[in-house]
């Protein structure tokens, strides 16, 4: 009984060698390729984390600096933000804070140069639309309204299209394509709610331009006269 077991027990092992030696480098293998994934997932996680850490530490000291108008400080933490940590929310959100305090100050080249390279390389689209929306409005300032709508152009996240439109009339106007611009104003006006205060602005631009009152204000207006 004993001898038939230890054959059993033989041609088992036998066939395991078998499975083994045929199988056994590929199953290593696998073994080894899932465990590197998961390490290196798991790696990849904590840099990501060790990463945004950094880079809130770097905003931080970018929003102190931005509050005391401390226009030095602030461009040197937001390029520590844009070479070390140029893919983090921390670095988008520091390019358009610190183009507004280079703005506000002056800097109108400096605020160019900040807000182009968030338009260019932000990651998110929103960020990139804003950016450039800001940045047409200071071209156009600089008296450059044929590249402010080469920004607007690319400004394509949903949800701004009334803004973009709103600053394309503002371009327009400055080449003195006053039907354009009053199209593009109309445009703006009719895309934003009744109740968004920024319409009156628009409104108050379209007046300017020669332009009717929009159907639906002319519209109030006779109700608020009965």
């Amino acid at each position: 009984m004993a001898t038939h077991l230890d054959l059993e027990e033989q041609e088992q092992l036998d066939r395991l060698k078998h499975f083994w030696a045929r199988w056994g480098t590929v199953i290593t293998i696998a073994v080894l390729v899932v465990a590197a994934a998961f390490t290196g997932w798991k790696g990849y996680e904590w840099y990501q984390r060790d990463q945004a850490a950094k880079a809130g530490a770097l905003f931080d000291e970018l929003e102190r600096a931005a509050g005391a108008n401390d226009t030095a400080k602030v461009a040197q933490a937001f390029g520590d933000l844009r070479d070390r940590h140029a893919s983090t929310a921390f670095t988008q959100q520091g390019a358009l804070l610190a183009a507004s305090v280079q703005f506000n100050a002056g800097q109108l080249d400096e605020a160019v140069k900040t807000l182009s390279w968030a338009s260019a390389q932000a990651r998110e689209d929103e960020y990139r639309t804003v950016a450039r929306l800001r940045l047409a409005g200071i071209l156009i300032e600089q008296k450059k309204p044929q590249e402010a709508l080469a920004q607007l152009d690319a400004a394509k996240a949903a949800g701004f299209e009334a803004l973009v439109a709103d600053r394309r009339g503002d371009a327009l106007a400055a080449l003195g394509k006053a039907d354009e611009a009053r199209a593009a104003w109309t445009q703006a006006y009719s895309a934003l709610d009744a109740k968004i205060e920024y319409r009156r602005l628009i409104e108050a631009k379209l007046a300017a331009a020669g332009a009717p009152r929009p159907a639906d204000v002319q519209s109030a207006l006779k109700e608020a006269t009965r």
